[in-house]
């Protein structure tokens, strides 16, 4: 993959993130750091595709020009859809971005229906269902917690080691999952809106986590398909592991003890709780690399996947 395919499929990213034309003051900024993050990785400047995105300098049809191929054109929208049902089903707005971006990219309407109907099966994925294949923490018996947050962070670490947009799209609804069964520990019944303005206010944003997990598969080389590697082939650079490993750990934690005291830590406590925590998670991922390693070499992800669906 060239440098103009990687900056295109970058933009079609960005402007399926402002598609619903009503973004979270949070989550832009958010999405705007993700391209500053991306940019260092890549050595490729992304801020100013962030900029001609956001002030629409540039057209959906000068963005796929680079697109030549099948592969990288299917790819285009299925991380297209990803980022749009990161944060839930698309809306209008996201719809009519997505029916016109699959038009342009060429694609069939048999391939993108497909695409489109798994995304939103996850992004409507229940969230008071256990984790498939994390045992159930009983009761706020610590180590029991700390255990199932550990393991779950462990799956998502795995889901990053593999080249497919569909296992991308599998974390945000764990990560979900995980805050419930961690409220719920504590007596608190959660909804998806509350757990979604939570990771908000920790500073994970739902549509920017979904973009900053697709760049760093993009530019880390993991994107097996497009490269003409087999569908469960580990990828060589493990950044994207660690970010969703450490992610996720760090949320586990930080909503263990905004859940334990009551939810009487405010923002500012929240935010700092989640940064120190996410510092500790980058230390022990290199520890746990080589069953995140595993997990990802057994992991299977349809299975996983329809579990989560059901």
């Amino acid at each position: 993959m060239n440098p103009e395919q990687t900056r295109s499929l970058i933009t079609i990213c960005l402007m399926a993130a402002f598609a619903d034309g009503h973004q979270d003051p949070r989550e832009r900024e958010h999405v705007r750091r993700v391209a500053e993050s991306l940019s260092a990785q890549a050595g490729i400047d992304f801020m100013p595709i962030y900029q001609d995105v956001l002030l629409k300098r540039i057209s959906l049809e000068q963005a796929v020009e680079a697109l030549g191929s099948p592969e990288l054109r299917q790819l285009a929208f299925e991380m297209a859809v990803g980022v749009c049902d990161a944060d839930g089903v698309h809306d209008a707005g996201e719809t009519a971005f997505l029916d016109r971006l699959s038009g342009v990219l060429g694609l069939a309407r048999a391939a993108w229906a497909a695409i489109v109907r798994d995304a939103d099966a996850l992004a409507e994925a229940p969230v008071d269902k256990p984790i498939p294949e994390i045992p159930a923490a009983a009761g706020p018996d610590q180590a029991e917690l700390d255990k199932m947050i550990l393991n779950a962070a462990i799956l998502n670490g795995a889901l990053e080691l593999l080249p497919e947009s569909l296992a991308s799209m599998a974390i945000i609804p764990l990560q979900t999952r995980l805050v419930y069964r961690v409220g719920k520990t504590y007596g608190f019944e959660l909804d998806r809106r509350h757990i979604a303005d939570f990771l908000a206010t920790v500073g994970v944003g739902l549509t920017s986590q979904y973009v900053e997990q697709f760049g760093r598969k993009l530019v880390g080389g993991l994107l097996g398909k497009v490269l003409g590697r087999a569908g469960r082939t580990i990828g060589s650079e493990a950044t994207g592991s660690a970010f969703s490993f450490a992610t996720t750990y760090a949320l586990g934690h930080v909503a263990k003890r905004y859940y334990a005291d009551g939810r009487k830590l405010d923002t500012a406590a929240l935010k700092t709780s989640f940064a120190q925590l996410t510092d500790s998670a980058r230390g022990l991922q290199d520890r746990y690399a080589p069953e995140i390693a595993q997990r990802a070499r057994t992991l299977d992800l349809k299975r996983l996947t329809a579990e989560l669906r059901a």
